[in-house]
């Protein structure tokens, strides 16, 4: 699965919109929409951000791994 489909999925799953998962991540919602339809790459700064908000490994969330694996504790 490709990130942006992946980042989409994960925001349905956990029943948010698109304006609140802009403000985790701190851009705006056109940005994020961008980054849903694959307009934009997401940014790794980003990434981690979702990454750490929903406690899934950044693999899972950039789809280079189908595993849902936590986000690493320190």
């Amino acid at each position: 699965m490709k990130y942006n489909e992946r980042i989409r999925a994960l925001r349905e799953d956990n029943d948010l919109n698109q304006t609140q998962v802009a403000a985790i991540i701190h851009v705006s919602q056109r940005t994020y929409s961008d980054y849903e339809s694959g307009r934009i790459r997401l940014p790794v700064d980003s990434l981690m951000a979702l990454a750490k908000y929903y406690d899934l490994s950044m693999d899972y969330i950039s789809g280079a791994s189908n595993e849902k694996n936590n986000y690493p504790k320190k």
